[in-house]
């Protein structure tokens, strides 16, 4: 079992299948070409809300900046858990850049959904480390601080 902290609402903290927060989420947002793959059921502890809200910014940013037909893999760490997908990647130049509020490669996009990401995952004791995944797209760890 992971337990992740929250520092601000410890009464919201509850015990949810990673499995199921990430289908959870994967519902809740278009993507309409997109698959989504589980890979293990570890169970995090933390605030079932704002954790939804952490894969479904990643769902989002990966169906933005994709063709759309992307397959998305959430799966277990010894130490954390992580989210990958099959799209373009995120250039390593780039990758310190995606966290800061504002930042967005693409006109329309807000910029704020990773810094939310890189918030929910603090917040809840976790580091974010920025990878490529083995297919060439981008991978998040969530990694236990």
């Amino acid at each position: 079992m992971l337990t992740l902290r929250e520092s601000t609402n410890n009464e919201l903290n509850e015990a949810v299948s990673l499995e199921r927060l990430a289908k959870r989420s994967w519902e809740t947002v278009e993507t309409p070409e997109a698959k989504l793959v589980t890979d293990g059921d570890d169970v995090l502890t933390g605030d079932p809300s704002r954790l939804q809200q952490l894969f479904e910014n990643l769902y989002r940013n990966t169906i933005d900046h994709s063709s759309g037909q992307v397959t998305v893999t959430v799966g277990e760490l010894a130490d954390g858990f992580y989210v990958e997908d099959t799209g373009p990647g995120i250039p390593e130049n780039e990758r310190e850049k995606i966290f800061k509020p504002g930042y967005s490669t693409d006109a329309d996009n807000t910029g704020l959904g990773l810094a939310i990401v890189q918030n929910v995952a603090q917040t809840h004791g976790f580091e974010v480390v920025v990878t490529q995944a083995n297919s060439g797209g981008v991978r998040f760890e969530f990694k236990n601080t």
